[in-house]
């Protein structure tokens, strides 16, 4: 039997409206496809890829469920599940809008992870409809990341999920923006010669990115820390506070005492890690300590403008880049998932995105500098490195079954 071809994907316009600019170019006809493992070039190959030879694999994993593990994609997949409410920059654009970035999202997988993800986009905001969805889907896959879901509902939906499932959940927004920021915040601290117990950090935006941020620098040991929002400062004695922010306000604020406007907690702040968007003035910059750390990581805008941030701070980071020091989810989670599918972790532990940190902010060594306080999204050492140290780390913490 003769070699057969394989089809090729259904052709697209040949014209369209964006036509010659790059961006849109690129994305025509989607970032990704499915290409098989298996050839089936004769009946030979078909009758071991599909029947009858298949039925002998089905039988194997019906009357021992953990042949999945063996004989499937399952424990190299994840699905990336949003429902478009917190889309990038963009807001609640909705799910057919937030596919672009979920597909983007399975090709860095891919490439920086070797991991095969799924792109997912559910038609609801429902908090117990996507938590359903969800578990009812897991069984397909080895991994769940939740990506672009509007706190609070986040937070509700990653934790009960977590107790549902016995495989890794992880918020991208949350934990991914977190272990790159506290590796770059690492390295920061060393090169200007501070202590994370006697360091005064302010953090602006008490979302998804701004809790899971304050919470790992907590575990890290920074002590003397304030996370603002809209009215100032979280602290105890707000009347205003979701119990995520009142949960947070115990863990920081009502600690030191610190209450007041953003720019009151900046006055000799040693550290600003920006993730909410809008526009600190200058004059609340210029109040910060003597070799200050900015990081501004709203996208496309930093909070502070690098050129403003420079005037003076010794050390700045965006989320960009076109700028030194870009604070980049894309360090993070394809070697998180790697390193937790490869030992075929029941979860994602604090230990385990602390050692992604910290194999991060190991990786830059001697180059460390003011413009160079993270390693590179291309630099090829990053995932086998975050992979290997998250692996060790689940072992360590009791989730990792081989």
């Amino acid at each position: 039997m003769s070699s057969v071809p394989v089809p090729p994907r259904p052709a697209t316009a040949s014209t369209h409206p964006h036509q010659g600019d790059p961006v849109f170019d690129l994305h025509l006809g989607g970032k990704m496809q499915i290409a098989p493992t298996a050839p089936l070039v004769d009946d030979a190959d078909l009758a071991l890829a599909y029947t009858p030879g298949v039925a002998l694999v089905c039988q194997a994993i019906a009357a021992d469920p953990s042949m999945t593990q063996h004989y499937t994609w399952v424990p190299n997949t994840v699905a990336v599940v949003s429902d478009g409410t917190a889309v990038l920059g963009l807001g609640d654009i909705g799910p057919a809008a937030a596919m672009p970035v979920m597909e983007g999202k399975a090709v860095l997988f891919k490439q920086f992870g070797g991991v095969d993800a799924i792109p997912i986009c559910l038609d609801t905001t429902d908090t117990e409809e996507i938590i359903a969805t969800v578990a009812r889907l897991a069984p397909s896959f080895g991994g769940i990341n939740l990506e672009d879901i509007s706190a609070p509902r986040c937070f509700e939906i990653e934790d009960r999920l977590k107790e549902m499932l016995d495989i890794p959940v992880f918020h991208d927004d949350q934990h991914g923006t977190a272990v790159v920021a506290l590796a770059a915040l690492k390295n920061s601290l060393r090169l200007t010669g501070r202590e994370p117990g006697t360091t005064r950090v302010v953090i602006s935006g008490a979302g998804a990115a701004g809790v899971a941020v304050a919470k790992i620098l907590l575990e890290a040991g920074i002590t003397d820390l304030a996370v603002t929002d809209r009215k100032g400062v979280l602290h105890s004695s707000r009347t205003d506070l979701t119990p995520v922010k009142k949960a947070l306000a115990e863990m920081t604020a009502d600690k030191t005492g610190r209450t007041g406007t953003l720019g009151e907690v900046l006055d000799g702040a040693d550290v600003y890690i920006g993730v909410s968007g809008g526009t600190v003035p200058e004059e609340d910059v210029a109040r910060m300590a003597p070799d200050s750390i900015i990081f501004g990581l709203a996208n496309p805008m930093p909070e502070v403008h690098p050129d403003v941030a420079r005037r003076y701070a010794r050390i700045v980071a965006t989320g960009r880049s076109d700028f030194p020091n870009q604070i980049n989810n894309v360090l993070a989670f394809p070697g998180i998932f790697r390193g937790a599918l490869d030992v075929h972790a029941t979860s994602i532990t604090e230990g385990m995105k602390l050692a992604a940190a910290n194999a991060l902010a190991d990786l830059v060594g001697d180059d460390l500098s003011e413009t160079q306080v993270i390693p590179s999204p291309f630099d090829p050492r990053v995932p086998g490195a975050v992979s290997s140290a998250v692996a060790e780390a689940a072992r360590r913490d009791g989730v990792a079954r081989r």
